[in-house]
């Protein structure tokens, strides 16, 4: 299996190609862990500064291309695309020197990692709530990866797998999208979080297999020439439309678990049923459904915060 190594060399950063089978130790892993975790904070700071732009829209709007046209409008929803751009590409870079069921967990992170950010950044002391948030959101990431230890795989997936995967991704999507028009508020919220992250996902496992084009010898032209590119990019934009309307439709803390613990569990069954990537069964589930728990109330808890939601915080509920 290739592997893509960065080296310094003459002050410089070089990028080679080498296989695996040269026995030569390789950097590949840190690289990916690195780019996973720019690409989580760049996602972190978009899903903000997006959720205070969709924030402005109104009710009318929803699941309506006027949604888009007023976001448009909107200088900090043009920003958080910045942001998403930036993700991109250090999202392709993650996939191309890591296992997808790798990358993709670390994504949990972003939303503590943007917090911590935004405090630092305009001075904010945050509560003890938030830092309990950040503690099980990154806690559980350490138990989970720890248990899993996911790995192994190749680097491509034959075209008629995709058939299967693609056909059963439309029922789920389909499913959670009329759902989620039945209902109102935070609920919407929740299933259009989770849509989104199914279609976040959708284009991790679109974008890993795009990329694998660049090893087989046909460069650029190799990429710019497979479907898989240009599908990555129709289930990338199907994706933000539904994160648009996840957070214009309720709180933020509705839909960030859904988004993150979505895409994350979703990225992994690509990687398995796909890329034939390994992780630990058996008596390890356990601790793997305890670190689930754990990051989903970590989750919840630091999207309720006011940095995160980008406007006051909710009221107190009713106990």
């Amino acid at each position: 299996m290739p592997a893509y190594l960065v080296r310094p060399s003459g002050g410089q950063l070089v990028a080679v190609w080498h296989g695996s089978g040269t026995g030569e130790p390789h950097d590949g892993p840190v690289i990916s862990v690195l780019f996973a975790l720019l690409t989580a904070i760049s996602n972190g700071s978009a899903s903000v500064l997006q959720r205070r732009a969709a924030a402005t829209a109104p009710d009318a709007e929803s699941m309506r291309l006027s949604l888009i046209r007023h976001l448009l409008r909107q200088k900090v929803w043009l920003a958080g695309i910045g942001l998403v751009i930036v993700a991109a590409v250090c999202q392709a870079v993650a996939l191309a020197t890591g296992p997808i069921a790798v990358v993709q967990p670390i994504f949990v992170i972003e939303l503590p990692a943007t917090l911590l950010i935004a405090a630092h950044v305009f001075h904010r002391r945050l509560p003890p709530g938030v830092w309990y948030g950040v503690a099980a959101v990154t806690g559980g990431l350490a138990l989970g990866m720890a248990t899993a230890a996911p790995g192994g795989g190749h680097e491509s997936v034959q075209d008629y797998a995709w058939i299967p995967a693609l056909i059963a991704t439309g029922i789920f999507e389909a499913v959670l999208i009329l759902w989620a028009l039945r209902l109102r508020g935070n609920p919407r919220a929740a299933l259009l979080g989770l849509a989104a992250a199914c279609g976040y996902a959708l284009t991790a496992a679109l974008m890993k297999d795009a990329v694998a084009h660049l090893d087989n010898g046909g460069g650029a032209a190799a990429l710019f020439s497979s479907w898989q590119l240009y599908a990555t990019a129709v289930a990338g934009v199907g994706a933000l439309f539904l994160l648009q309307n996840a957070l214009q439709a309720g709180w933020l803390a509705a839909s960030q678990p859904m988004l993150t613990l979505g895409d994350a569990l979703i990225s992994i069954t690509y990687g398995v049923t796909l890329f034939g990537e390994t992780l630990r069964t058996g008596w390890w589930l356990v601790p793997q459904i305890v670190a689930v728990g754990v990051i989903a109330v970590g989750c919840v808890d630091l999207a309720r915060s006011p940095l995160a939601a980008g406007g006051p915080p909710p009221p107190p509920r009713v106990r």
